[in-house]
């Protein structure tokens, strides 16, 4: 991996050629003169911006360079042939995170792509700084559990893999320049690169950086570890090497004797991977053998089992140490054949033979052969490990079939997906998805939740009913003599969508006495029953078909949460529809008029006379307006007519919009009541609620009541009884409002 500082050996972004660095990425990656010129713009505007934050006062002493971190960080992804817009927000990145540069400028300047990168890009870095340091051992227990909540918590965010891959040479860049850092802050870096960006490019299959950071953030963690093995392997390099040549030179022979065109290098072990191997077998370093290893390239498959039948056939195979990676490769998609033998002087060498192809995936992953052109998927709620096989057939894909519909080939219906979310703490504990804040109260524990009287979401209180999302930071506020409320448990409340939340609940319940059930299960369906006017119910009936014996028991079942208030209304409405003949509703024919005897149907005409304009003679599917003439309906021309431009001028206020449609459905008409304690804003919020639900309001009414309360009735076109209850349900949650019901007056 080529870093910038090394290749101009300084700290002074001054000494930096831009327009040759643009030359060398954009030979690296074919790019056209329009990207070339964008990304000097961008090396410009950072190089600027970099020179302003240095005279700022806020800026904090000893702040990494942001230029020369954005060109690193451009170098890192250019090898793993990311595309103009991903090294765009690579350059640019920093800045915004530091706040010199605003999301809007980049936007702006730079597009929405680019933007929307660095916006993702910044969600990870803030999940990120919220996590809680764990107290344990890193490579702990506990300490696993919380980083892999994190990995799993940072994934499901990525929606476009170029995000991931920003990230990971982000903080490649941070870990290899924090040793002039606090050793706070070093720890912490190395921690989080250990517990959450490691593993990351190990699954996206990028090896050398995988890697990179391990050896890296191993330095810090272990110090006094990493420097013995370092030692170690420096006093045995000699010796190695020597032995590493002939065995190296005798592959070479045999490659050419067999007419194959191959490369052999030694391999060099890697500090991080050798202590984890000692301490995963307790064994002592000398025991490691594969510290004297060879690789060898071939150009196929085929010359990979050949090879490796004349190694065995030239040198004594160890049988437990050899896997075969190319029939079976690992999770990641690594392939490759690994043996070890006992070589010249009876030492043990490890020797790995895979093709050319092979070894670049495995140092950079499948963006080996992998373009980035607008790569995206709105598909972004998946479990970890499918996410992180969306993440590789994305860019498996992307050559053989394009960005626009790799999207479409990968879905992932009925995955099991998780939403992750913060103790004010800052640990992350992972719900099912459209968990709320009741839910994650007893997620946390049963008794938190039975004493549940609010909650925070971001510092802000909220309903307990508000649906949760990742990376929200959720603090439950208990009380010492708050208890569980029946309203939990009604689906239509929106309180709990966890079954497990549910059956806590329905447990307390249970374990009070039966009369007191009884007496609330009775007030809850009284309630509901007035609430959506239903009369005349045989509640006994309904009793048997639940299996009680009375209605007393059908109540306290009710009240304890055996049987949910929804099963008591359906088999009431069933019961209603056989018994009577009238129903609940009045019914009503949608205001349309059917076009010339045909299945079209013209909206918005109310009950009006209609006539098509000869001028324009309309058709359906063309758009149309309405002119309402004096005495003679409403003349439905097309919207381009030349005479109902010329009447739009004259008389404007005649002008209505008109649809086409098909057969109207049946509506009907429903009168509803709401009762609420005045203020300013409250009809407003009754008719956006309606309106939101997508329902017409027939009429509206409201007066003044006693005592500073509002009584407002409003008649609502509805297609059916489950329409009731939702807009009954939205409208009881207006603040203010004490009662939302049907109005049977």
């Amino acid at each position: 991996m080529v870093k910038i500082r090394d290749v101009h050996h300084i700290d002074n972004e001054t000494q930096v050629d831009i327009d040759k660095w643009v030359r060398k990425v954009a030979k690296k990656l074919g790019l056209t003169t329009a990207a070339m010129a964008k990304l000097t713009e961008a090396c410009q505007i950072s190089y600027s911006v970099e020179q302003q934050a240095k005279q700022s006062p806020q800026t904090k002493p000893n702040r990494p360079n942001a230029f020369l971190t954005g060109m690193e960080m451009a170098e890192i992804l250019a090898e793993l042939g990311m595309d103009d817009d991903g090294l765009l927000a690579a350059l640019l990145y920093r800045h915004v995170r530091e706040q010199f540069i605003s999301l809007a400028q980049v936007e702006r300047q730079f597009g929405t792509v680019v933007a929307s990168l660095i916006s993702s890009v910044l969600q990870m870095a803030i999940i990120s700084s919220m996590r809680n340091d764990v107290t344990d051992e890193v490579f702990g227990h506990e300490a696993e559990d919380q980083a892999a909540k994190i990995r799993q918590m940072l994934v499901s965010i990525i929606d476009d893999v170029r995000v991931a891959l920003i990230k990971l040479a982000e903080r490649t860049c941070t870990i290899r320049n924090v040793k002039d850092f606090p050793e706070s802050k070093r720890t912490r870096v190395a921690r989080e690169i250990v517990d959450v960006y490691a593993p990351l490019a190990h699954r996206l299959g990028i090896g050398h950086l995988k890697w990179e950071l391990e050896d890296l953030a191993f330095r810090y963690l272990q110090p006094f570890e990493y420097k013995r093995i370092a030692r170690l392997l420096s006093e045995k390099r000699r010796d190695r090497q020597i032995y590493i040549d002939e065995v190296m030179n005798t592959l070479r022979e045999e490659l050419a004797r067999i007419g194959v065109e191959g490369n052999v290098s030694g391999r060099a072990k890697h500090i991080f991977s050798i202590w984890k191997k000692m301490q995963r077998k307790g064994i002592s370093f000398s025991e490691i053998y594969d510290i004297r290893a060879v690789r060898v390239l071939v150009p196929t498959v085929g010359d990979c089992y050949t090879l490796l039948g004349i190694v065995h056939s030239k040198w004594r195979n160890i049988p437990d140490e050899f896997d075969d990676y190319i029939a079976s490769p690992k999770d990641n998609g690594y392939r490759s054949l690994h043996t070890a033998v006992i070589g010249p002087q009876n030492r043990i060498l490890e020797i790995q033979i895979r093709t050319f192809a092979m070894h670049e995936e495995a140092e950079f992953g499948i963006c080996a052969h992998w373009q980035y052109k607008g790569a995206d998927s709105s598909d972004a709620s998946q479990s970890y490990e499918s996410k992180i096989a969306w993440l590789r057939q994305v860019l498996e894909w992307h050559d053989e079939i394009g960005s626009d519909n790799a999207k479409d080939l990968f879905k992932h219906e009925g995955s099991s997906e998780r939403i992750y979310v913060f103790t004010p703490e800052g640990h992350v504990v992972d719900l099912p998805p459209m968990s709320t804040a009741l839910d994650f109260a007893y997620r946390i524990h049963t008794e938190v939740g039975h004493r549940c009287r609010g909650c925070k979401v971001n510092g802000r209180m909220v309903p307990l009913n508000t649906l949760l999302h990742t990376a929200d930071q959720v603090e439950v506020l208990t009380g010492k003599n708050e208890s569980p409320s029946r309203d939990w448990l009604s689906m239509a409340s929106g309180y709990l969508n966890t079954p497990r939340a549910r059956a806590k609940v329905q447990s307390w319940f249970r374990k009070q006495d039966f009369e007191k059930n009884a007496a609330a299960g009775k007030a809850i369906i009284e309630k509901e029953f007035r609430r959506l006017g239903l009369r005349g119910i045989n509640l006994q009936a309904i009793a048997e078909k639940l299996h009680k014996q009375d209605i007393t028991e059908l109540h306290a079942a009710l009240g304890v949460g055996d049987i949910g208030l929804e099963q008591v209304i359906r088999l009431s409405r069933l019961q209603l529809s056989i018994a009577v003949e009238e129903k609940p509703f009045l019914k009503k024919k949608v205001g349309a008029s059917c076009y010339k005897g045909s299945s079209f149907y013209i909206y918005g005409v109310g009950n009006l006379l209609t006539r098509i304009a000869k001028c324009c003679n309309p058709l359906p599917g063309e758009e149309i307006s309405g002119y309402i003439t004096s005495g003679r309906g409403v003349t439905i021309h097309r919207q381009d007519c030349g005479s109902l431009l010329r009447l739009k001028n004259l008389e404007p206020e005649r002008i209505i919009e008109v649809r086409w449609g098909g057969e109207p459905a049946e509506i009907y008409a429903v009168p509803v009541r709401v009762r609420a304690y005045d203020r300013p804003g409250l009809l407003k919020d009754i008719t956006t609620t309606i309106d939101r639900l997508g329902f017409s309001i027939e009429s509206f009414f409201s007066e003044e009541s006693r005592s500073n309360q509002t009584d407002t009735r409003v008649t609502v076109a509805l297609p059916d009884f489950d329409s009731l209850q939702l807009l009954l349900s939205k409208l009881q949650q207006i603040p203010n409002v004490i009662e939302a019901c049907r109005d049977n007056e």
